[in-house]
Parts: C-alpha cells; structure tokens; sequence
C-alpha cells in the first residue's frame, strides 16, 4: 500500500507528464525521491523529469496558462484537457473511493488515452482492485454529422480532422509505457451507436463524456447514465464551448428530470453528483 504522500507526489507529475506540463526544479526532484512507486509505473514521468531539467523539444515554448486548462493541443501529450479537468477526475474518483460508491469508471471519447490513463492510475494509486476503467471510442476520429437525426450536428465538421483520429493500438501503447495496461483497463471500440447501448457495464460510479458532438453525447447518456450509482459523478467535456454538447445534456437532464445541480470545471468542463 502506498503512503499519502507517495501516491499525491506520483498523480501530480503523472498529471503533468500525460499534459508534458513543464516541471519545476523542485518536481523534478520529487520524481527521482519516489521510493515506493514500481518503476514501470515511473518510467515515463522520469523521463519527463529529464527532459524538463534540460529544456528537450517539448518541454520548452509551452504556455503553462494554457496548458493548465485545456486551451492547446500538446504534441506529445497523451491528453489534451488541462490540469484542471484532471484534477477533476482526481476528485470525483477519491470521493467515490473514500465514500464506497459502487461501480466502475468510464470515459466515451478518449484521443490519445490520457484521461483514461490518469483514471486507471489513481485506482492503482489507491490500491484498488476490485474495479475497471472502461475506454470507449471509435478509434477512428468522430462520426459524420446525421442531421437528418441530430440536427444540432448539422455543419460538424469535426469528422475531417486527422488528428482526432487515434488508432485502438496506439492508445493501447500509451497504457502500457505507463505501465497501466492490465485486465482493469476494458477497451469498448466502434461508434457509440453500435458500441454503448450493449456495452458489458454493469453499474458506473464515474461517467466521463468526451464525444464533442450532439450525438456522442445524448447516445452516451442514454446508454449509461441510468447505470451510475446514487452519488456517482458524470463529468462532460465541452459543456461550455460545444453547443451541440451543451445542447444534448440540457436536452437530457430536462427529459429525465435531472435536478443535480451543475459545478464548473474550468472553461468548457462541468460536472455533476446524482443525488
């Protein structure tokens, strides 16, 4: 079992690493001093640790503003959403530990595997085992816009872009140089409308939606909410900035009578407990 101290030291570089977040001196440190962490769960944040101190691509003209919440796109990162909204995830997972809330952790809408990864490291931080992260994706970019039945998507052009794109391998690869890749980490590949509706998921303590467009996110809701537990988290991605987004979880909340009330993340992310 880990010390208090060892697992807050290990998330907060491992959360700076998946971002490619510039360490200060004093993390850098922090990152050689961790005794009681595997090494194949470090190998990566030392090498971030290296990389930092001697100023490597990478580690050098980064805004720490906007890598803090989520306003560029890192390079090599693993994520793309910013210290605040991992931070986030932290919380909503600690409290469902801390609080025995049953159920496992879901993401629908991964990129590159960061926010599942970082999932997947704090149940490991804290020991436990009992339940899995499951990662849903079509791991081929975003669907084409079907207006004819989501209209809020009409125009998406979100589709087009390649480098939304990330194959089921490679997010496989970014578990396993963290070390994170065992059988609590559950792959669900394909588009949402084939995928989540069936999925093998029996009850969820933390729903995290990444689809970006109406219709990830009124489908992810319609296939899981009803399987998160009382107290549980759901957490949305581009609330905020993605109409279509904000369009599907308002459009949701008002027909099932969703009362909870909704917490900001940052600029774009929200969350909220099931009452």
């Amino acid at each position: 079992m880990w010390t208090l101290v060892e697992r807050c030291k290990y998330l907060h570089l491992l959360k700076k690493t998946l971002l490619r977040y510039p360490l200060l001196p004093i993390e850098q440190w922090m990152a050689v001093a961790l005794k009681g962490v595997d090494s194949e769960l470090l190998g990566e944040i030392t090498a971030w640790a290296g990389a930092s101190s001697l100023g490597l691509a990478g580690a050098t003209h980064v805004d720490p503003t906007m890598r803090e919440w989520g306003l560029d796109w890192p390079e090599e990162g693993e994520t793309m959403i910013g210290l605040r909204r991992l931070a986030n995830i932290e919380y909503c997972i600690n409290s469902i530990l801390q609080c025995g809330v049953p159920g496992d952790i879901a993401e629908t809408g991964v990129w590159r595997g960061g926010a599942s990864i970082f999932m997947r490291a704090v149940l490991k931080a804290h020991g436990e085992q009992r339940r899995s992260v499951w990662v849903a994706d079509s791991f081929q970019g975003l669907p084409r816009p079907d207006a004819a039945k989501y209209g809020a998507d009409r125009g998406d052009d979100l589709w087009t872009y390649p480098q939304l794109a990330v194959g089921l391998e490679t997010v496989k690869r970014n578990f396993e140089r963290y070390g994170l890749l065992d059988d609590q980490v559950r792959f669900l590949p394909g588009w949402f409308r084939d995928t989540l509706p069936s999925a093998p998921i029996e009850r969820l303590a933390v729903l995290r939606l990444d689809g970006d467009m109406y219709e990830s996110t009124i489908i992810a809701l319609q296939s899981l909410y009803q399987k998160v537990s009382p107290r549980g988290y759901v957490i949305v991605d581009d609330y905020y900035s993605i109409e279509s987004c904000r369009r599907a979880v308002d459009d949701f909340r008002r027909e099932h009578g969703v009362r909870s009330p909704i917490c900001p993340v940052d600029w774009t992310g929200m969350f909220w407990q099931i009452l």
